[in-house]
């Protein structure tokens, strides 16, 4: 064997040497939706728990720059991270599989790269150059992928292609990793294929002709994959395996059946079982360090052990696609898991109030009323109707940056009396603007990244709601908003009941209200749903769930 081929003693107990950076990328074929995400993730976790230093970036071969512009129902959440980053929901995924921070940098687009690129022409770094796809849009592409992996020091980055092979957009970033392959060596990088074994109910068996097309159209590129995964709603059969193997040329162990799960926290084990750890590492020639995957397990089987259910209603106006909210779904199952319950998330349109006010009272029958983040007049009449229907019925209620804005704007209206109050967002003319811009973006012009954005530190006012729910003075949270409370009317509010008890920024920014007579009425400026993690639920959606379960258990009594 080469000396550079010798697989590196990684064992528990020995001084490990460093290691040639290794890179594991990630691509998709047959169709979107197919989890590609999850499964990036979950290797990445199942490295991480066999010691590695491990971090992941994704790619979306989209034009736009960043996430931040686009609607959720054409493309999912938009996810924030610490530094303001607007990401792709899966930069979600991989912080809550690993709990790490992610950066802005951890999501690379199409757009990014481009602009980057024609910046650097018109300040001059190509004279004299024809400025092409090869080299320059993958160098840059190249660029990127090495900065993530240095600047989190990392044994091992997993980089995922969003899109499926065969896209037109996808083929520079599919040709920087055939370059990558060529320049770190084939012992430090890895390609795994994530895609697809259909079954037809008309003849039952798992068909590989989807699988075989795609792998092609991937040779094509010029990439052969060294792993395979295959998603499908059961195990795949020794004759699937054997098939796939024999038209992909890749090896029968690293074909690896990936089948629905109840839960998306038990694909690690599931590829765990399926010896991904050890095909990934023999390809990179290292060995697992440790193995706490039993930590990870008693996690995981938190959310398929469920005693009980509880029915949430998530009133939005981007209910038609469940991934718009995917950062909350996850937030509610956290808490759920964590007490021991399932969690049952209802979709439901706001704009259906608006045509039929007294439909409200359908919503008696959940044991929580939840309104998420949004944008713009759509739907806004029906949220501030459900925040005040909640209120007046003692449900449990938890509101979210526009939720929280909601909930403000309602109790002007029918405790304060100020009946045209509203946000200046939905109607610039009101007599009395609740909600108002935030002083700093009246310049702004440009939409893209422009928001109040990121992580920032709060202060919890004692002896309220919000310093029993965080058990400190003082949080990190993230946001994402041009609007905020009009503090001119904070002592209206106080006298009438609703409290503001957390407050950033010297005091400028009002982050959290609460209603103490309500059995649980709370609202975020922020983003709580963020930084939950599976095994570690964000404060607020715990309590809210606590106090769901106990509406449910005084309804049944």
């Amino acid at each position: 064997m080469p000396e550079e081929e010798t697989p590196y003693d990684l064992s528990a107990g020995k001084t490990y040497p460093p290691l040639p950076r290794k890179y594991v990328f990630v691509t998709g074929g047959v169709m979107s939706g197919l989890g590609k995400g999850i499964t990036a993730a979950s290797i990445a976790k199942l490295l991480q728990l066999s010691g590695f230093s491990v971090s992941c970036l994704k790619i979306d071969p989209y034009l736009n720059v960043d996430a931040g512009t686009m609607n959720p129902i054409a493309h999912g959440e938009v996810f924030v991270t610490d530094d303001g980053g607007e990401t792709d929901m899966d930069i979600g995924n991989y912080e809550r599989f690993l709990d790490v921070n992610l950066t802005r940098d951890h999501n690379l687009t199409t757009g990014f790269v481009y602009l980057k690129v024609i910046q650097e022409e018109r300040n001059g770094k190509y004279l004299g150059k024809c400025v092409q796809i090869i080299p320059h849009i993958t160098d840059a592409i190249k660029e990127r992928i090495r900065k993530v992996a240095d600047q989190n020091n990392t044994d091992i980055l997993l980089v995922e292609c969003g899109g499926t092979v065969g896209d037109i957009e996808s083929l520079p970033f599919l040709e920087a990793f055939r370059q990558m392959r060529l320049e770190v060596g084939a012992a430090n990088s890895v390609f795994v294929h994530v895609t697809l074994a259909p079954v037809l109910e008309t003849v039952g068996e798992q068909k590989t002709k989807p699988t075989q097309h795609s792998v092609q159209e991937l040779r094509r590129i010029g990439i052969q994959p060294d792993v395979i995964v295959v998603r499908s709603k059961n195990m795949l059969t020794r004759d699937t395996r054997e098939k796939i193997s024999l038209f992909t040329s890749v090896e029968m162990k690293s074909v690896v059946s990936n089948p629905d799960a109840k839960s998306i926290y038990q694909v690690p084990d599931i590829l765990r079982s399926e010896g991904v750890v050890e095909t990934i590492c023999e390809r990179l020639r290292v060995a697992p360090r440790t193995s706490n995957f039993q930590t990870w397990q008693k996690i995981a089987d938190q959310f398929v052990t469920t005693k009980d259910t509880l029915r949430i209603a998530m009133v939005g106006k981007y209910v038609s696609l469940s991934d718009s909210y995917a950062s909350v779904n996850e937030a509610l199952s956290h808490a759920g898991a964590q007490q021991g319950l399932g969690v049952i998330v209802e979709n439901v349109d706001s704009q259906e109030f608006e045509t039929r006010p007294e439909s409200t009272s359908k919503l008696s029958q959940f044991h929580g009323i939840l309104i998420p983040q949004g944008f713009g007049k759509r739907g806004s009449e029906g949220k501030i109707l459900v925040a005040d229907y909640a209120r007046e019925n003692a449900i449990p209620y938890l509101g979210l940056c526009f939720g929280f804005q909601m909930a403000i704007v309602s109790f002007a209206r029918y405790v304060l009396g100020l009946v045209d109050a509203n946000s200046t967002e939905l109607n610039p003319y009101t007599k009395n603007p609740v909600i108002d811009l935030l002083p700093e973006q009246k310049l702004v012009k440009d939409l893209g990244g422009s928001m109040r954005l990121g992580g920032h530190d709060i202060e919890i006012t004692d002896g309220t709601m919000a310093s029993r729910i965080y058990q400190k003075q003082q949080i990190r949270e993230r946001h994402r908003h041009r609007y905020e409370l009009n503090q001119s009317y904070l002592s209206a509010f106080e006298r009438a009941g609703m409290h503001f008890t957390a407050f950033s920024d010297g005091g400028k920014r009002t982050e959290i209200l609460e209603i103490r007579e309500h059995p649980f009425y709370f609202a975020t400026q922020f983003h709580p749903e963020y930084i939950s993690r599976p095994g570690k639920p964000e404060p607020s959606y715990l309590n809210f769930v606590k106090a769901a379960a106990s509406r449910k258990v005084a309804i049944l009594a």
